[in-house]
């Protein structure tokens, strides 16, 4: 009987064994990490050794393998968009930088003004427009006063040769009397003496 019942429980034991095994399955879903941890939780003990199904550590290792090959993907993925980022940003900075060498030329040329090839802050330049200006008027005036002197001079010679003309016109006129006068006589004296 003692046979029949180490017997039992052997049969008992073994098939529980057998069952656990049968029942147990391989997660094959879900993370990497909770499938290792399903694999490891549902492996048999022998010793101080695991037993792992054969079928188990294929599936384990097709979907680590698939895992890492979505993971080299999304890195390959990843590092184009950061590549064409990169070279964005790099002809984005070129342009900033042309963008603000153009503004700095713009402000240069807007605070300068460029006459006769000379460039000339503003300030300066609007200075000497102003002293050139002021200088041009102060002799427009000087000639105006002095061709109104002359012009009043011309204009008072003009009436002194005009009086002295007529002066000469009058004493030519009283001259060219006398002379006739004069001739008058000398002919009346002629005359007398020829009478006589």
């Amino acid at each position: 009987m003692k046979k029949y019942l180490i017997l039992v429980i052997l049969l008992l034991f073994v098939s529980t064994n057998l069952l656990s095994q049968t029942n147990k399955k391989f997660i094959d879903s879900g993370s990497v990490e909770n499938q290792f941890e399903s694999l490891i939780n549902n492996s048999n003990k022998y010793q101080d050794y695991k037993v792992v199904k054969h079928n188990w550590l294929l599936k384990l290792k097709s979907n680590v393998n698939d895992s890492l090959q979505v993971s080299k993907n999304e890195i390959l993925n990843s590092t184009k968009i950061i590549n064409s980022q990169k070279s964005i940003i790099d002809s984005l900075n070129i342009a900033l930088a042309e963008t603000k060498a153009e503004i700095t030329n713009l402000k240069t040329q807007i605070e300068s003004i460029s006459f006769l090839g000379i460039e000339f802050e503003k300030g300066l330049f609007k200075t000497i427009m102003l002293s050139i200006i002021g200088g041009l008027m102060l002799l427009l005036l000087l000639f105006i006063s002095k061709f109104k002197q002359s012009n009043s001079i011309t204009k008072q010679t003009k009436d002194n040769l005009k009086e002295v003309e007529e002066e000469y016109e009058d004493y030519r006129k009283k001259a060219l009397e006398r002379e006739q006068k004069v001739m008058r006589r000398l002919q009346d004296e002629l005359n007398k003496q020829k009478k006589e």
